[in-house]
């Protein structure tokens, strides 16, 4: 078993929790890898997983868990976690894992799931759409679509996001989110192959030759999965395709660090924009 044979690797480092008094990794701490491991399996499938196995009308359990040790891993250790779907019979779904420290193979493992009723715990078949998934996703296939164009294509997939990120989690007043500049906006919409969004933006006008980036949201489980720099290259890329020569956007505080990493600078004093601490920042798509 190499890493090469795995498209997926999930990394962490070995804290000083998870060690003996020889600062060697605890067996029982492999599984706690995995198991976080295939938390991120799951996003890297574009998969909310909650509401994903809810409209699948299942859910998934554990039916076998093995490991196999071919070396130990110590305090402060930089770890990668492979794992690779190899099998998926009529209910269950089976997992290669590996744990590498660089190129160095030091655990393997076999994880094994049944689709079943989340109310029975019955296993029932996995449905096609999820075989399709796992299989395209180990074929190399992207996990998502995005989609870029006008209110009337994509203003319900939009509003829905938009409405659960910023007035739902974040407590915007619905009259402040919702306004009239969508009608004359580029956006942008990613969906899974569920059919879900994912994340949403959308482009306007500000003066002439500079473009507004707004809107930008993404699904707090898809959050660190990099769907939020595929929005902003994705209106970015829109603007300089329309000719425009910068573009703004007011960046809550919080997220400045994500926009200045896309190359965004810093302009003016900070403000508030529906209670929450902005700052306006631009980019030169000269």
């Amino acid at each position: 078993m190499k890493r090469n044979d795995f498209r997926f690797f999930y990394p962490l480092r070995v804290r000083w929790a998870e060690v003996d008094m020889q600062k060697i990794v605890f067996n029982a701490h492999y599984l706690m890898y995995f198991d976080t491991a295939i938390a991120e399996y799951w996003r890297a499938l574009a998969l909310p997983y909650e509401e994903a196995m809810h409209q699948m009308g299942g859910d998934l359990y554990v039916k076998k868990a093995s490991l196999q040790y071919e070396g130990s891993a110590r305090f402060d250790d930089q770890l990668n976690i492979g794992l690779k779907c190899v099998r998926i019979g009529r209910s269950s779904i089976e997992f290669a894992g590996a744990v590498f420290r660089a190129d160095t193979l030091l655990v393997k493992g076999e994880l094994i799931y049944v689709f079943a009723d989340p109310l029975t715990q019955v296993s029932q078949p996995a449905p096609e759409v999820l075989r399709e998934l796992l299989t395209g996703y180990e074929a190399g296939q992207e996990s998502y679509t995005v989609r870029h164009g006008t209110w009337a294509e994509l203003g319900a997939g939009a509003t829905q996001l938009r409405v659960e990120v910023f007035v739902h989690e974040q407590g915007v007043p619905i009259e402040l989110e919702c306004d009239a500049a969508d009608s004359d906006a580029i956006h942008a919409v990613a969906r899974n192959h569920l059919g879900q969004v994912l994340a949403t933006g959308r482009l306007l006008t500000y003066a002439p030759g500079i473009g507004k980036i707004g809107r930008m949201a993404v699904k707090r489980v898809m959050r660190g999965s990099g769907l939020g720099r595929v929005m902003l290259d994705t209106l970015s890329s829109a603007a300089a395709r329309r000719g425009d020569q910068e573009i703004v956007l007011h960046a809550q505080r919080s997220a400045e660090g994500f926009y200045q990493r896309a190359g965004f600078v810093c302009r003016g004093e900070p403000f508030e924009e529906a209670g929450i601490p902005h700052i306006e920042m631009f980019r030169s798509l000269r």
